[in-house]
């Protein structure tokens, strides 16, 4: 009887690597996942305990499987040093330790942000990790997912709480792309058997909403996906990097707006570009906006975090 495939996976306590390893296990994908710290309750996961700059734990990791699933990285620090050394470096090891081991499928979740890497050191780490994967020989494809929502995560949620309040400030007039995390996860999962549509794609997936959202429309559907008409204020960057050093002085490295984000954010176009969509053969997204961000108000409510 065949053995279903053997997956490695970075990330996977995280956001998107969570969503990641459930759509895997959907279908029947084993999974080898990487952690700094293993959970408690490790279901039917096979846990390496270490980090992207572990050499050691990056060869167990990868010995023996038939691809990996690079969803790790860094998207706030304090400083660029740290962007560097996780999603640059970590990417280098990464790949490294498949080149040893001899696995050629090689999936790396990027950012939409790398599509303007002189916005932020965010982006530019991300494009830089971007090109170490293209530049490879390993049967790569790269994802640049737009912005990210759904259950557990913590960036998007602060959206919702000020939806909750009644206010949303948002940055300079622009438009932006959606994703639900299990759309994205389940994107990542399809792409393991690599094929001539994906090897060697770039792809920028997103919610099937066309031409995306405006910064306002966003606003006002979290609002409504929290029972809400929120008062949406479009806030000029200077206030914006002003908020910044305001959440650095209150909440210290663990600010969520800081000048790194402030760069991108008032981008005004971070939509995903219809010549850079999956094959819908391959993938497809199932959850609407409108939808998803409801689903995504029941999840918080539930966990009482608003």
């Amino acid at each position: 009887m065949t053995q279903p495939p053997l997956v490695a996976l970075t990330g996977g306590t995280g956001f998107v690597g969570q969503a990641t390893r459930e759509a895997l296990a959907a279908r029947g994908v084993r999974v080898r996942a990487l952690a700094r710290s293993i959970p408690a309750e490790r279901g039917d996961i096979e846990w390496v305990q270490g980090g992207l700059s572990d050499n050691e734990a990056l060869a167990r990791l990868v010995a023996g499987v038939d691809a990996v699933v690079h969803v790790a990285g860094l998207t706030n620090a304090p400083d660029t040093a740290a962007f560097e050394v996780a999603n640059v470096d970590g990417t280098r090891n990464l790949l490294a330790a498949a080149e040893q081991a001899g696995v050629a499928r090689f999936v790396c979740v990027s950012s939409l942000s790398a599509r303007e890497p002189q916005l932020s050191a965010y982006g530019a780490s991300k494009e830089r990790a971007e090109r170490l994967v293209m530049e490879s020989d390993r049967d790569w494809t790269v994802v640049r997912p737009p912005a990210v929502y759904g259950p557990r995560d913590r960036d998007m949620f602060e959206l919702f709480r000020m939806a909750k309040l009644g206010i949303v400030p948002v940055p300079p007039p622009g438009h932006v792309s959606l994703i639900h995390v299990d759309d994205l996860a389940a994107l990542l999962a399809a792409l393991i058997p690599g094929g001539e549509a994906v090897s060697g794609k770039l792809f920028e997936p997103d919610d099937g909403h066309p031409g995306g959202l405006t910064h306002v429309e966003m606003a006002l559907l979290i609002g409504e996906a929290v029972g809400k008409r929120p008062l949406v204020l479009s806030l000029p960057k200077a206030i914006l990097l002003l908020g910044a050093r305001i959440d650095r002085l209150v909440r210290g490295t663990g600010a969520r707006l800081t000048p790194d984000r402030v760069g991108y954010m008032t981008h005004p176009d971070w939509v995903a570009r219809p010549a850079f969509h999956v094959p819908p053969s391959v993938w497809r997204p199932h959850i609407p906006t409108a939808d998803g961000l409801a689903a995504t108000a029941r999840w918080y409510r539930a966990q009482g975090w608003l």
